[in-house]
């Protein structure tokens, strides 16, 4: 497929469209790992082309644990995406990050299970190195961008759809993790498999089990909905700064080698199809 954009951005809950109307393209990508094409919409955004993903789809229809993150991943690459700016909503564990709070993350801590995590599961055994999940140029220019963010956090993902208990609340605390969200693993190292650096944006919006029964904070989807429409203008604001700031000539650290990674973006689009029907 004819690259479109270098640059791609994932909207987390809350952020599904970002375009004005009329000014994207919407292309339905079909990919070798879902029977359904992954949709992006490609338009132009701080004067660089961009393709833009909502992670949950259209109006928030796809629960954080079904989302296809290697056809997601797979699409934006075969479209020559080689930097992803994404957002998440987080609920907060740490005091120090208090609900409203921007932070960019720089660590992960997984706690998913049985979700498809990597693209190099059928004979090709590469090892990814993940010290440091998220690209460091691309954290500096949103760190640049957003400077009333706190510029480091550990974030641990948990599977959902469902909010944490008290006790889970705590492990995690103790665990090391600063902030709990449900969808960036596996999305970060699969895009750094096929090449691609990636700087994610969280929005604190509630402090996941609270801190006592009846706390105002804790979370719901209710308000964790409200938070993020309370953020987004300033959301908006920080993705125009980041795809305007990205050098013309950035080029993602290369953690699998490149052979690897075209043997992947060469797989048919047609397996996944084929395999569904084979299910039927």
């Amino acid at each position: 497929m004819t690259a479109a954009a270098t640059i791609g951005i994932i909207g987390g809950s809350g952020l599904y469209e970002l375009f004005d109307a009329d000014a994207g393209r919407t292309i339905d990508v079909p990919t070798p790992f879902s029977a359904t094409p992954a949709r992006i919409t490609v338009g132009e955004l701080g004067g660089r082309p961009v393709a833009f993903l909502p992670r949950h789809g259209a109006g928030h229809a796809v629960a954080p644990h079904l989302i296809e993150a290697r056809a997601n991943i797979w699409a934006l690459a075969s479209l020559g995406v080689t930097a992803i700016i994404s957002t998440a909503a987080v609920g907060s564990v740490n005091a120090q990050y208090p609900p409203r709070t921007l932070a960019v993350l720089d660590q992960i801590l997984d706690y998913t299970h049985g979700r498809a995590d990597t693209f190099y599961d059928a004979g090709d055994v590469q090892h990814l190195p993940f010290a440091d999940p998220f690209d460091p140029v691309l954290r500096e220019l949103m760190i640049a961008a957003a400077p009333e963010a706190v510029p480091t956090a550990t974030v641990g993902v948990i599977p959902g759809p469902r909010f944490s208990t008290r006790a889970e609340s705590a492990r995690y605390r103790g665990d090391g993790a600063h902030l709990l969200n449900m969808t960036l693993s596996p999305e970060v190292a699969l895009a750094a498999e096929l090449g691609i650096g990636t700087a994610t944006l969280a929005i604190v919006t509630d402090t996941d089990a609270g801190d006592a029964a009846g706390d105002p904070d804790s979370a719901t989807a209710e308000l964790v909905f409200q938070r993020l429409a309370e953020a987004l203008p300033r959301i908006r604001e920080i993705i125009v700064g980041v795809a305007a700031a990205i050098p013309a000539d950035y080029a993602p650290r290369q953690l699998i080698a490149a052979e690897a990674v075209q043997r992947v973006l060469a797989r048919p689009v047609a397996a996944a199809a084929d395999a569904a029907r084979s299910e039927a």
